[in-house]
């Protein structure tokens, strides 16, 4: 247990005067990916390496290939072991499986770098844990991610693809303070209630639900201004922040979402029925928020077609460029990952009859905060894909950006 106010404060004050040049590297804890074969294994753990070969075979599956990847990435992480003990440092090892228990605070405790080897989603689990209210402790450790298969994976949170061809020259750098820092903005929620209780949250890892060890913080009571508005007396802070985004809506992705949002605590209560909310941070704006709200050619195609002038030569020229014009726009979706701001999207929102209220409701805006009434049946809040709380008709949260919160990360050109 923790009173997060204090504790986030003397996080602002630690951090004012860590620079790359005073960064001392000595202990790094290497976590790895969970490979297409080592989830199959923990699947059917009573399998022999040929009867399972043989079952995937019988799936379907391209076994060669899975092999194939797995003892790419296994080599790719020798090498980054290497990499950091060849500059003197002492290197931890850690499978993605492993350090969502609870002894990674421990070992976080221990590393003055965690170096997530894999894809986004090794990274997004590594920044999970680096959680300052996770940790519970004064140690805000830096993450550097890299990308062990830049030929099938995007890695948009990792080092630039030309550091997994040669990682050696990354770690020299990182050790002599070569470097820049990458402050990226992490969502905060906060639940509102009558007596501060949190619910149990659920691990979504290996497309399984298993409830998780239970981290809670302090509850808090709301400011007169506050409970009044929200009609509430408790807050209480969950303990994980969000990298990318959070999602509000039902477990059956087939059922109406029905959501109430108040944004940047304004008097105008926002009602809508839709299939979600997903609320990402300038860092998600690559991946779940651009998916969401990107158009492709066909779009914009159809809809200078629509045009009363649609013959005429300007719209024809713009036709031709439907491709450009679409990248433009789906480029412009990114924001920044210092980026105080938040940026809501409402999926598929209803828009008929009384839906949304008021109809000036936009499905998509900048915030800097987004609170969050759910009327929904069998709800969740879910935490960058993998953390999941309960979240049902009556519940309330409150979505911010607190410049403490923020994750600390290494970049390199």
């Amino acid at each position: 247990m923790l009173k997060s106010k204090q504790f986030l404060q003397r996080f602002s004050k630690e951090y004012a005067k860590f620079t790359p040049a005073n960064f001392k590297l000595k202990r790094a804890l290497v976590v790895t990916k969970l490979s297409r074969y080592e989830f199959e294994q923990l699947r059917h753990p009573g399998l022999s390496k040929e009867q399972l070969e043989q079952k995937l075979r019988d799936r379907g599956t391209d076994v060669e290939m899975v092999l194939y990847l797995h003892n790419l990435h296994k080599d790719f992480e020798r090498r980054i072991v290497q990499s950091f003990q060849d500059v003197g440092c002492e290197v931890k090892l850690s499978s993605r499986l492993e350090f969502r228990s609870s002894l990674s605070k421990d070992v976080m405790s221990w590393a003055d770098l965690i170096v997530p080897v894999g894809g986004d989603g090794t990274f997004l689990l590594s920044a999970g844990r680096a959680s300052p209210l996770f940790a519970l402790s004064q140690q805000k450790t830096p993450i550097v991610g890299f990308n062990s298969d830049p030929l099938h994976s995007e890695g948009r949170l990792m080092l630039p693809k030309h550091y997994s061809d040669n990682p050696a020259d990354a770690v020299a750098r990182i050790k002599s303070g070569d470097f820049k820092w990458m402050h990226r903005s992490r969502v905060r929620t906060t639940l509102l209630g009558s007596n501060g209780k949190i619910p149990e949250s659920t691990d979504l890892f290996r497309h399984t639900e298993v409830k998780m060890e239970q981290v809670t913080t302090d509850p808090e009571m709301l400011d007169s201004h506050m409970a009044s508005k929200y009609k509430a007396k408790m807050k209480r802070i969950l303990p994980y922040l969000a990298l990318n985004e959070v999602f509000i809506g039902e477990h059956i992705s087939s059922r109406v979402s029905h959501l109430q949002l108040v944004l940047d605590h304004q008097d105008v209560v926002n009602k809508t029925k839709c299939s979600g909310l997903c609320v990402s941070t300038g860092t998600g704006s690559t991946s779940w928020h651009t998916s969401i709200n990107r158009i492709t050619s066909s779009d914009v195609d159809d809809l200078l077609r629509s045009l009363p002038n649609s013959s005429s030569a300007d719209v024809l020229r713009l036709r031709e460029n439907a491709q450009e014009i679409a990248q433009r726009y789906n480029q412009g979706l990114l924001f920044a990952p210092d980026d105080p701001r938040l940026c809501y999207s409402i999926r598929e929102q209803i828009c008929v009859g009384v839906w949304p209220s008021p109809k000036t409701f936009k499905e998509r805006d900048f915030v800097k905060n987004v609170f969050v009434k759910s009327h929904c049946i069998d709800a969740n809040l879910v935490i960058d894909g993998s953390i999941s709380y309960p979240f049902n008709d009556g519940a309330k949260a409150l979505l911010e950006v607190h410049p403490e919160d923020a994750l600390l990360t290494i970049a390199l050109d």
